[in-house]
């Protein structure tokens, strides 16, 4: 096997290009929000656009416009999207919500004691039915996009 023909791998590079695009958005898209840079959302999960769902529906798609769609490889990244972005805007967004609480309920406690700070637990984790639509989008665009410039 020889490594460059990594650069001929089509959905490998749209889902590249599609997480890292998504990843970088987040920062205006925050900053529109907060007026505050935050670089670290660069390396983060959760917020506007989803990446694991522009990741993995370009992914998907890329698979599907390079291997047909009545491929076997395109049933399984199709299957595998459908529950990656179930589990980012479902079960994932759920702990997160649930962080929130029991962040709230710790810092209650320790009001008013002289206890040390606690560690918070990661409120962000998962998406919004939205964030992970634009995600899927975004992933769509980009797959298109690659797989015109590449074929």
């Amino acid at each position: 096997m020889n490594p460059e023909h990594i650069l001929f791998n089509i959905p490998l590079i749209a889902a590249l290009l599609a997480w890292a695009l998504a990843q970088i958005i987040k920062l205006p898209a925050n900053y529109a929000l907060t007026k505050k840079w935050d670089w670290s959302l660069l390396l983060q999960a959760g917020g506007m656009p989803s990446s694991h769902s522009a990741l993995i529906s370009a992914t998907a798609y890329a698979i599907g416009l390079t291997s047909g769609i009545d491929s076997s490889l395109f049933a399984l990244a199709l299957i595998m999207a459908m529950i990656v972005i179930y589990d980012a805007t479902g079960i994932r967004r759920q702990a997160g919500i649930h962080a929130q609480i029991i962040n709230a309920m710790v810092n209650e406690l320790l009001e008013g004691h002289q206890l040390q700070s606690h560690r918070k637990l990661l409120e962000v984790l998962g998406h919004s039915p939205m964030e992970a639509l634009i995600g899927v989008i975004l992933g769509i665009i980009i797959a298109q996009v690659t797989v015109m410039l590449w074929f």
